[in-house]
């Protein structure tokens, strides 16, 4: 191994309204403003404590093609299944692994991690998501998790 990574520190995304999607991010979502570079047209939020993750947004305009990215923010287990609820509550639809309206998590069996899905103003793909004790199970790929309870998960 060239150097042992312990975690990612900082991911971007590319935004079509900055001011909208700092808004999402920091009063919505709730992560602290850590910068902003107008003359850039460029935010950071931090994610989790301060000094240990952010994401940055990139105000690149409307575009006739963009990218819909993926990122996904580890939560505790109990938040996480609260989320469905907390998600509708400010007017966000949480979805499901197949991109389908939902009132719970999955499970994603292989690692095993339960998890719910949502999107950000410019459609961004954004997960909370919560690894899971209990042992993998590929067989099951992607289940409820009332599914993944029935069939022993230990919660």
């Amino acid at each position: 191994m060239l150097v042992p990574i312990q975690n990612l520190f900082e991911g971007h995304l590319h935004v079509s309204d900055l001011s909208r999607s700092l808004r999402f991010y920091s009063e919505v979502l709730g992560l602290p403003v850590a910068a902003t570079f107008p003359e850039r047209r460029v935010a950071f939020v931090w994610v989790g404590p301060p000094g240990e993750s952010m994401l940055g947004l990139w105000d690149v305009g409307p575009a006739q093609q963009r990218l819909e990215l993926h990122l996904a923010f580890r939560v505790a287990l109990d938040d996480l299944l609260k989320a469905a609820k907390t998600l509708l509550n400010a007017g966000i639809q949480p979805l499901d692994f197949h991109g389908e309206p939902t009132n719970g998590p999955v499970v994603l069996a292989w690692m095993p991690a339960a998890s719910i899905y949502f999107r950000d103003p410019d459609s961004n793909l954004l997960e909370f998501i919560t690894m899971l004790p209990d042992r993998p199970r590929p067989d099951l790929a992607v289940v409820s998790w009332n599914e993944w309870l029935h069939r022993g998960g230990r919660f």
